[in-house]
């Protein structure tokens, strides 16, 4: 459920995990970066109930050009930190994560500390749609470098609906872009349509294109008007949101391990005045925020 792609490195050690839970025991959203901001507030438009604890990497972002083994290792650095805390269920709301660490984390680590607990990642629910989307079944991915080169999105849609063919482009300066407040500026045109004409030149029946990062949301109005309006764009945070709602619903034991106070907090890698900053953009609201050290 909800993972992609293995890759294990043995050599990394088992951190036990923390069995008793205390009493705040909120959904961990992890991102290496702020795009996860985007997921979580999805994710608490629909689920507004529930307690969070989010926690954004930004002091080693970004994840997407890292190899595999050093995504996956801060990837389970940030995990663990987050069980440590008083997650049972931790969402990594990060592509990069998700395609590089997710399924060595389910796969590997869990088993060996605490089964109990679940991380969740973001391709699989995104994909899922994919089928009800495409009439053509030929459908296009936008997604930073790392997450490309990984050809999650490839495999998992190949695993699920064979019939439809991907096809996928890199866009490394989309990222810096939004994170340096210069989405909406002129200069980002350039990027945004080179990298939309790249990818529709590979194929020109293309009727679907996914927004493979969390970053891109806030790049969705220069993506659609350098797209044909024949294309549908798909961002993930409303499917992630409903999936993980589904899920709840179909793990009521995972769902009574929540607690439900309708508070969140934020934690960050980064200096509270840096994350403050940029988290205000995504989020449309000022942000308080406690910085920590997981690695």
């Amino acid at each position: 459920m909800w993972g992609c792609g293995k890759f294990t490195f043995p050599h990394f050690r088992i951190r036990p995990s923390v069995h008793s839970l205390p009493m705040h025991s909120p959904i961990g959203i992890f991102d290496s970066g702020y795009g996860g901001l985007t997921i979580f507030e999805k994710i608490r438009e629909q689920l507004p109930g529930y307690d969070y604890l989010y926690l954004g990497d930004n002091a080693r972002a970004p994840y997407g050009t890292r190899s595999f083994e050093t995504v996956y290792g801060f990837t389970r650095e940030a995990v663990f930190y987050l069980f440590d805390r008083g997650c049972p269920l931790v969402i990594l709301a990060c592509n990069t994560a998700s395609a590089k660490a997710l399924r060595n984390i389910q796969q590997y680590d869990l088993p060996r500390t605490d089964p109990s607990r679940r991380v969740l990642g973001v391709i699989r629910p995104t994909v899922e749609m994919v089928d009800r989307l495409s009439y053509s079944k030929h459908v296009g991915i936008l997604g930073t470098t790392g997450t490309v080169a990984s050809r999650s999105y490839t495999l998992e849609i190949a695993k699920l609906f064979p019939h439809i063919t991907v096809r996928s482009e890199a866009c490394p300066m989309w990222v810096p872009l939004v994170e340096n407040g210069e989405y909406a500026s002129p200069g980002a045109d350039y990027f945004v349509e080179k990298h939309i004409s790249r990818l529709l030149e590979q194929d020109e029946r293309i009727d679907v294109v996914i927004l493979g990062c969390t970053h891109y949301p806030l790049l969705i109005d220069k993506i659609r008007r350098f797209l044909p309006e024949s294309i549908t764009v798909f961002p993930q945070g409303a499917q992630v949101a409903a999936s993980l709602k589904d899920y709840l619903r179909r793990h009521p034991d995972m769902d009574r391990r929540l607690t439900k106070h309708g508070r969140s907090r934020f934690l960050t890698t980064e200096t509270v005045r840096n994350f403050a900053d940029t988290a205000s953009v995504f989020l449309n609201r000022a942000v308080e925020a406690e910085q920590v050290v997981i690695g």
